[in-house]
């Protein structure tokens, strides 16, 4: 965070690229533009981008404004609604002015790791004080430039691998449209492996796929990536001695395991209707199916792909218990789950949210949570490991 001294250097200094000045407050387009133009920070200079509202962009002064904490969440959720992927590191605050000349609000966004950054689907950068839309050429730079920071194993190459063990088909039809502009598509004349690098699917420098491409798109992605598969098993009572009733192990590439993991979760919990009136009745679920799913998909995003492990569905008699191979990442701790979420996946984490399987970044807890006390159940219960991450859902009796 800046004070005022660096703020008012900010505001003075109407060429620099690593500012953005506005007196919209509700333009969140443009806002978020700018954003993803920071996060991409095509310049390279590793300094944050400071996007101002509240300011001239023609003269630099204070128009005045009286920053509101509703104006601050908006601008603090601008990271988390999933148009602007993968997800960017931003603090969204305000400074007063001394001088009595109101509020700025300050969004503060931190360059990327894994460049290149969309905002539905485009490119945005900085040229100067301008911003645009990455050609060809500027967008691998970026692709290029991630090698030498990123730090997820998602985003990693996958050494062994090579660009025969894809299955093209499923990134040109199945993903592609989905996660480019059709503008940009349409004008589309770079080699698949330059298009699958955009995308954080494939690494130029080691010419073989990420981890991320092997997992969506692998023919056969057990090969290289042994434990990424789900396995779901119902017991006949409520520990792990009784009978088993079903087993079922989910794999195969993520688009197809996400699809068929889905449909699964929609059918397996059973529902009867209850009275709550003498003309109305409400339909219960010994699971809720929304919060089962969100509570696996949140399994299948999170999860440690790089450990020797996989995702455990436990379904007993009372019970089910979801693990999944990691602890909580980066700065979320069991003090402050679910507020704070840190993604060790955020390749996989963007295609969830193109593919529509998560809505909102760091939503699904609570989304499960209001599910589960909607149906009447107990609220889900957590368990922080030291190697894995589980969660418990008590059947609705």
């Amino acid at each position: 965070m800046i004070d005022e001294n660096k703020l008012l250097e900010l505001m003075a200094d109407l060429e620099s690229a690593g500012v953005e000045r506005t007196i919209s407050v509700n333009d969140t387009a443009k806002f978020s533009e700018a954003i993803c133009a920071f996060a991409n920070d095509l310049s390279g200079s590793r300094q944050p981008g400071f996007l101002l509202i509240g300011v001239d962009d023609r003269t630099g002064l204070a128009t005045g404004l009286q920053v509101t904490d509703q104006l601050l969440q908006n601008l603090a959720g601008l990271g988390a609604d999933g148009n602007i992927l993968p997800a960017p590191a931003l603090l969204a605050y305000k400074i007063t002015l001394s001088s009595g000349k109101g509020d700025v609000a300050i969004v503060e966004v931190q360059p990327s790791d894994i460049p290149p950054v969309r905002y539905k689907g485009l490119v945005r950068i900085r040229r100067g004080p301008r911003k645009g839309i990455a050609n060809e050429s500027e967008e691998r730079i970026l692709a290029e430039r991630r090698v030498a920071g990123m730090l997820t194993f998602d985003a990693q190459p996958c050494q062994g691998s090579a660009l025969s063990n894809l299955a093209l088909d499923l990134f040109t039809t199945g993903y592609r449209s989905l996660a480019v502009d059709a503008e940009v598509l349409a004008e589309n004349s770079r080699p698949i492996e330059v298009q699958l690098a955009t995308l954080r699917f494939f690494d130029l420098a080691r010419n073989c796929p990420t981890h991320a491409g092997v997992l969506l798109f692998g023919k056969n992605p057990l090969y290289h990536e042994p434990h990424a598969f789900v396995l779901y098993v119902r017991y006949d009572g409520s520990d792990q001695g009784a009978d088993v009733l079903a087993e079922r192990q989910f794999s195969g590439d993520l688009l197809t395991l996400l699809r068929e993991l889905d449909g699964f979760v929609k059918n397996l919990p059973t529902a009867r209707p209850i009275e709550e009136s003498a003309l109305r009745e409400k339909l219960i679920y010994d699971y809720h199916p929304t919060a089962l799913r969100e509570l696996l998909m949140n399994a299948v995003m999170h999860r440690a792909y790089d450990q020797p492990s996989f995702i455990r569905i436990l379904h007993f008699s009372d019970r089910i218990e979801i693990s999944s191979p990691g602890p909580l990442y980066g700065l979320a701790n069991a003090s402050n789950f679910p507020r704070q979420t840190s993604y060790r996946n955020p390749v996989i984490a963007e295609v969830m949210k193109v593919l529509g399987f998560v809505n909102r970044f760091g939503r699904g807890v609570e989304r499960a949570q209001r599910a589960l006390a909607e149906n009447g159940s107990p609220p889900a219960r957590f368990e922080f490991g030291d190697t894995f991450f589980g969660v418990t859902i008590e059947a609705r009796l």
